[in-house]
């Protein structure tokens, strides 16, 4: 996909792949076997007829193929730009194994992208079953799980802590890399579904989920994210100019610093940034932090770049936009100066052992190979886990044995009736498909449910 050139990018927000010209989208559809049994569908979790949708596309019906889409997916813009299909339905893809996959990744943003363009066609409004259901957290998954069930018939409200509703989508992908007019545009796709969304609303505070039972929800899907960050727990973590990746990014993109002081939240940017992670949040923080005035952009990762959980993608953007990788590296201290500011960290090199229970060989620590990296910002981007502000409130909620919400796989149920849940909050951090496949397959149980509650024994 055209891009635009790392020395002009790296000075806005403004978004780096350009998108497919029709000729481009049409021209890879028709490479299309049209499989009789499509791989590639298995290999997307909400379950797209992605053969369906890659013919009309080469037919050049670009509107039927993002009907198409929509029959299964409401956030296709999104999907296109940050679905890691690589390793889901463009891995299943039979041309794949003697030479490149069908690019569905960018011909599903480019339907999305047309709709967009040519005007969106509003949804015929679906009749009213009777039910209510309510869905706490408004990023990938519960939207998703909102959108299905208001196609199926049901009054679905959105709870919303933050006053903008998105979820990750709005406070952790960078402007850059997902537009949020892309994300308001899916947003109002779902609102026209008949979907309300109540913002500024934490459940579990403003109110409990016995408070929306006596309101007459009879049934509740979680998809609250993991949004509390881990930090490494060394020495030296509170000195000043030391950012969580959560904080970091949420000023940034949600609250826009980079257009201080039109938006009154700057973000302090020192001449020498470091980013602690390998993953796409530290990807992002990185490039961010190159676009907010940094002169220079360290990644600090512990594995090599074989073993880095970001897309390859956005690997090889941050390095052609000038984010130097040091790997095999790992801080211990952080060094501060007599004013209580981040100058430095102390780290120790790195050699990879045995496989670890993630499959990655695990890191192993090097002795007597410190060096000190100087540094002005740090931004730690290793994980996040589940914030505890909802659970605590919910009575008889288990939990598995990291904190998060033991649920169901396949059907998403919780220990309580009629409370389902999904997403980040059950998995911990992953990708927003596989919370968007969650919101899914938690849609079809509470549709069940509350058809036939006897389809749950273990809550008669």
């Amino acid at each position: 996909m055209p891009q635009r050139p790392p020395k002009e990018r790296i000075k806005d927000f403004e978004e780096v792949p350009l998108g497919l010209p029709e000729w481009a989208a049409v021209e890879e559809a028709k490479r299309c076997l049209q499989c009789k049994k499509p791989q590639c569908v298995q290999g997307c979790p909400v379950e797209i007829d992605i053969p369906g949708f890659l013919k009309l596309v080469a037919e050049g019906r670009f509107e039927d193929a993002i009907a198409k889409i929509k029959e299964k997916n409401s956030l296709p813009a999104i999907c296109g730009r940050v679905c890691p299909q690589e390793t889901q339905c463009e891995e299943k893809c039979v041309l794949g194994k003697k030479g490149q996959p069908i690019a569905i990744g960018y011909l599903e943003r480019f339907v999305a992208d047309y709709e967009r363009e040519k005007g969106i066609r509003p949804p015929s409004a679906p009749s009213w079953n009777g039910h209510r259901v309510a869905v706490i957290g408004s990023g990938p998954a519960g939207l998703t799980c909102a959108g299905d069930l208001a196609k199926m018939g049901y009054q679905v409200t959105i709870f919303e802590a933050l006053h903008a509703p998105g979820g990750v989508l709005v406070y952790g992908i960078p402007e850059f890399r997902l537009p949020k007019s892309i994300v308001a545009q899916e947003v109002d796709y779902v609102r026209s579904l008949g979907v309300e969304i109540e913002l500024s609303c934490v459940v579990g505070k403003t109110l409990t989920i016995d408070d929306l039972r006596e309101e007459g929800y009879e049934a509740f899907f979680i998809g609250t994210g993991a949004g509390l960050p881990y930090f490494l727990n060394i020495p030296g973590e509170n000195l000043n100019g030391i950012y969580s990746a959560n904080e970091f990014l949420t000023r940034t993109n949600l609250m826009k610093a980079y257009l201080f002081p039109e938006f009154d939240t700057p973000v302090k940017i020192g001449r020498r940034v470091a980013v602690i992670g390998g993953g796409n949040v530290a990807m992002d923080a990185a490039r961010c932090a190159l676009r907010l005035g940094a002169e220079e952009v360290c990644l600090v990762y512990r594995r090599t770049k074989k073993e880095m959980p970001a897309r390859v993608e956005e690997v090889e953007r941050a390095e052609e936009e000038g984010v130097n990788c040091i790997i095999l590296t790992n801080p211990v201290r952080f060094i501060g100066n007599d004013n209580g500011w981040v100058t430095g960290i102390e780290c120790i090199q790195m050699e990879l052992g045995e496989p670890d229970e993630s499959g990655r060989r695990r890191p192993v620590p090097i002795p007597g190979s410190e060096f000190v990296i100087p540094i002005d910002t740090v931004v730690v981007a290793i994980g996040q886990g589940p914030n505890p502000l909802l659970l605590e409130t919910i009575k008889g909620l288990a939990l598995n044995k990291k904190g998060y919400i033991a649920a169901d796989p396949q059907t998403g149920a919780t220990s309580l009736p009629g409370v389902f849940a999904g997403g980040d909050i059950v998995t911990g951090a992953a990708t927003v498909i596989s919370a968007m496949g969650a919101g899914k397959r938690a849609a079809r149980s509470i549709d069940l449910y509350l058809k036939d509650p006897n389809k749950f024994p273990q809550w008669r």
